[in-house]
């Protein structure tokens, strides 16, 4: 299964949710890729020294050369999980891609490589509908669509949703929405509630029971190269990506 994390809109709590739904399906004893889309890194980081990448995503999509295999590197505290790292080079792919006849099945074509190595693909996602994010959606099972708890919340999700109906008409028919995870929630406060109520009338059944609350730990933990399981096993965030990677399996 190939769950791509999706949103267009920044700060919403993608990378946080790739990269400890990665780090608990692993912990589960599944065997798992994170890839890295986002030219910031940040995925990345949070389990590697980005310093010594000589390969990256981003050769194994433009280059002919190198391929997903090559760039792939293991997770030393998590001997389940695997990472395909990005680097800021990432950036440069629209313009390197542009006039390809292939350019929206790169990385699909990449993902079957090293598709009886993996039980589950988490794929991380700038915040932009453009051509990596178009990439990841066209190599995807199924889409999770993180939504931050605020005032705002709700804004572009049209365009992606229908950039999802798009996709599903020609590209990958079998695409589907996983659900929407409500993140960054202060249950302390009335408009957290509005904004949950808000969600649930737009997406109904497919908002996942489990909310991602504000957490110190969760942003802290990326610095430390650790996941949340293992920086701050007892804290909320550990709980509850714990829940939403239960919650996952359950789904699929």
């Amino acid at each position: 299964m190939i769950i791509a994390i999706a949103n267009q809109k920044g700060g919403v709590g993608k990378t946080t949710t790739a990269i400890n739904l990665a780090a608990a399906l692993a912990s589960k004893g599944l065997r798992t890729l994170l890839v890295d889309l986002d030219p910031q890194a940040n995925s990345s980081m949070s389990f590697l020294n980005i310093h010594g990448i000589e390969r990256s995503i981003y050769e194994a999509i433009t280059e002919d050369d190198v391929h997903l295999p090559d760039v792939l590197v293991q997770v030393e505290k998590l001997p389940k999980l695997w990472v395909a790292p990005a680097t800021i080079a990432l950036a440069k792919i629209e313009a390197k891609l542009v006039g390809e006849l292939d350019s929206h099945f790169r990385l699909k074509d990449e993902l079957e490589l090293v598709s009886d190595r993996f039980d589950y693909v988490v794929i991380d996602t700038p915040p932009t509908l453009g051509i990596i994010t178009v990439n990841a959606l066209v190599a995807a099972s199924h889409v999770l669509i993180p939504i931050q708890a605020s005032y705002f919340a709700l804004e572009g999700t049209d365009d992606l949703l229908e950039t999802v109906d798009k996709i599903k008409q020609r590209a990958n028919p079998q695409l589907q929405i996983l659900g929407a995870l409500i993140t960054l929630f202060d249950k302390r406060t009335l408009l957290a509630k509005d904004i949950h109520e808000q969600i649930e009338r737009v997406f109904g059944n497919k908002v996942f029971k489990t909310v991602i609350s504000k957490s110190v730990r969760l942003e802290e933990s990326p610095a430390y190269q650790e996941s949340i399981f293992t920086f701050a096993p007892r804290s909320s965030g550990a709980v509850e990506y714990y829940s939403l990677s239960e919650e996952v399996l359950g789904r699929i």
